[in-house]
């Protein structure tokens, strides 16, 4: 596999974000086009020299041992300030740790879906379709990766969807999901980890109280009536770390990929 580094223009930072972009084995010696999944924080994602604190995904490891062959597409945040949480959060919201928070999502989005994706499927042998696009993230990028899928559902298929912030978007998102149904085909997966859950009683059982259970298992339900696939993990033990999200990845790939 090769990973190629490359800064990007990101328009509403008025700066240059990295991409780390994974192209699988046997990329430069055949003709074949694959399908694409889009990451935030790509930082994270491969390299634990690159990542904020100091341990990855692993995602490259677990591509390499994996039967299906993807391009990986991984957009940095901003690394000033909390600007990543700006970033990072599609709707506005007004009570709460974010509500002084400039909500530039919808804008990191439009970048993605219509600057960044444009350009990997013009210079990468990619699958362009619908069903062949993917996206992910964990955390305040998890929240992303749902808004993404219900807002761009005609771009995206599937999403990967760890860990997210739920607690400050869940009313603008449901509101969403109520007036802008996803498609049938869609594939969600929704994960959260008992230690990282306020209220969880025993975190070595399963969660199924805490009010994070509540917004994913709602979240959950709105897919379900919609016709879509959604799979609901939680991790018993889990935390708010990339070491317990790469634990995630045998569940996540297939269910979004094989499944």
């Amino acid at each position: 596999m090769q990973l190629i580094k490359r800064d990007f223009w990101y328009g509403p930072g008025a700066s240059n974000r990295m991409l780390h972009i994974l192209l699988p084995d046997g990329y430069e010696a055949g003709g074949e086009h694959y399908p694409v999944m889009y990451f935030f924080d790509g930082h994270n994602l491969f390299r634990d020299e690159d990542a904020t604190y100091g341990k990855s995904w692993g995602l490259a490891d677990y591509l390499a041992g994996w039967d299906k062959k993807l391009i990986i597409v991984g957009a940095e945040c901003s690394h000033t300030g909390n600007e990543r949480l700006s970033e990072y959060l599609p709707y506005e919201v007004h009570r709460g740790w974010l509500s002084d928070t400039q909500a530039k999502g919808e804008e990191t989005m439009r970048w993605l879906m219509e600057e960044v994706k444009p350009m990997i499927d013009a210079e990468y042998r990619t699958m362009p379709f619908r069903e062949c696009t993917g996206i992910g993230g964990s955390s305040m990028g998890g929240i992303m990766a749902l808004y993404a899928v219900v807002h761009w559902n005609r771009l995206i298929s599937k999403a990967a969807c760890v860990s997210p912030a739920l607690g400050p978007c869940a009313p603008a998102l449901w509101r969403e999901m109520n007036g802008n149904p996803v498609s049938p085909d869609t594939r969600v997966f929704l994960s959260w980890g008992t230690q990282e859950a306020p209220g969880v009683a025993d975190v070595w059982q399963e969660d199924r109280h805490s009010g994070t259970y509540r917004r994913i298992k709602g979240t959950a339900n709105k897919l379900d009536a919609q016709g879509a696939a959604q799979r609901m993990y939680c991790q018993i033990g889990g935390r708010h770390c990339e070491a317990d999200w790469e634990k995630q990845l045998p569940l996540i790939m297939p269910f979004l990929w094989q499944e």
